[in-house]
């Protein structure tokens, strides 16, 4: 990687930071589930671990095993460095994330998706401009299963096709491109290429399979059907760079939106003039937007301000119902289990990794507390486990 591209990249990593100082803000600011067998239960703490030497950037629930993570992580904070694919099950006597694979890269790595048709296989979003597919199962002579190099720049965001193309998943790339394939193809099945600017993510409608979501720092959201030659929806949704988008599980009409200028908004794609409502009261960029699959009306949101926030979008009055402020550096990993109601894990820069249940009364991961240095994650079994690959 030449200095240029170092530059660029770190410029990219850390630009919530660098545009926010003038958007204007109107206002102030199925794992653990009780009833399942014991190694399902939900514990009576919250799971926090480090990964140490690695900060998260992307943090995923198995759709199969509800105790089962997916860290996609980078060193130096994914400007200069290797990557690694971590997975990892909560022990539940314990709470700590015992490592059953880590999968090593030559770069960073900044998402990451499960297979929706295989229970061990996830595709991991690359900086060196590939989409590389992991069999957790596999042991480390048979990884990666594949690796796609079309993208020519950094890939930011993988989807997998939940909706009835179980086998087919997109990329969104620094390159300005989402591409679509499949596991049994070494060439992507398409391109769209219609954005003006870094594509940060691309998700599947979990309604239809042939629909999709796209969030672009040119501040557009657009629509894609892949039987249509062209985006079928562009909407400019924020002022600043959209950095991340999400369907509505209940309504196949009702997307989310974050961007660097701290907000999100709700948006009827049937009705795109006017937002459905704004959520305000993050302090920096929104990194993450995730819709619950389990109520209609809740969204889970991460931030470069450090913290995790829970909204109501159909209260009558202040929407946000609690803010978690356990990071100590951007928190940039979200996601919901769809097999647990209320079940949210985030990761950070601050290396850490916490999941934790919003509604059932347990308590929240400990504010601004790290395991020490030399207490990285549980020791990993041999399956899939292998050693960190030499910094260049």
């Amino acid at each position: 990687m030449d200095v240029n591209t170092r530059a660029v990249r770190a410029s990219r990593q850390v630009c919530p930071r660098v545009h926010i100082a003038s958007a204007h803000v109107d206002a102030p600011p199925r794992s653990f589930a009780r009833g399942h067998e014991a190694r399902y239960r939900v514990i009576d703490m919250p799971s926090s671990s480090r990964t140490h030497g690695f900060n998260g950037y992307a943090v995923k629930f198995s759709p199969y095993f509800p105790q089962r993570i997916a860290i996609a992580s980078a060193q130096n904070f994914g400007i200069i460095g290797n990557g690694a694919q971590i997975i990892a099950d909560v022990d539940p006597t314990t709470g700590s994330l015992v490592e059953i694979a880590r999968f090593p890269t030559r770069d960073g790595l900044y998402d990451c998706a499960w297979s929706e048709g295989h229970e061990s296989v996830l595709v991991s979003a690359c900086g060196d401009g590939s989409v590389k597919a992991w069999d957790v199962g596999g042991g480390p002579s048979a990884n990666p299963l594949r690796s796609f190099h079309e993208h020519t720049h950094e890939v930011y965001g993988v989807s997998w096709n939940v909706a009835g193309g179980r086998d087919s998943f997109l990329s969104a790339s620094w390159d300005d491109k989402i591409k679509l394939w499949t596991l049994d193809r070494p060439e992507s099945i398409r391109t769209f290429a219609e954005h003006a600017y870094c594509v940060y993510a691309a998700e599947w409608s979990p309604h239809h399979a042939d629909i999709f979501a796209s969030a672009s720092g040119d501040c557009l959201l657009k629509i894609w059907d892949v039987r249509q030659p062209h985006a079928t929806l562009s909407v400019p949704v924020h002022d600043y760079e959209a950095l991340c988008c999400d369907w509505n599980k209940w309504n196949d009409s009702v997307i989310a939106t974050g961007s660097v200028d701290k907000t999100v908004k709700l948006w009827d794609i049937r009705n795109p003039s006017r937002e459905l409502r704004t959520l305000v009261g993050h302090e920096y960029a929104v990194r993450r937007v995730k819709c619950s699959p389990h109520s209609e009306s809740i969204v889970y949101t991460c931030s470069y301000d450090m913290s995790v926030a829970m909204w109501d979008t159909k209260a009558p009055g202040e929407p946000l119902l609690n803010r978690w402020t356990h990071h100590t550096e951007f928190a940039v990993g979200l996601d919901t289990s769809c097999l647990i109601d209320g079940l949210i894990a985030s990761c950070g820069w601050d290396e850490m990794v916490h999941a934790w249940n919003t509604i059932d009364g347990s308590p929240p991961p400990a504010p601004g507390i790290r395991p020490p240095v030399g207490a990285p994650m549980a020791p990993p079994s041999s399956m899939g486990a292998q050693p960190h690959v030499p910094v260049r």
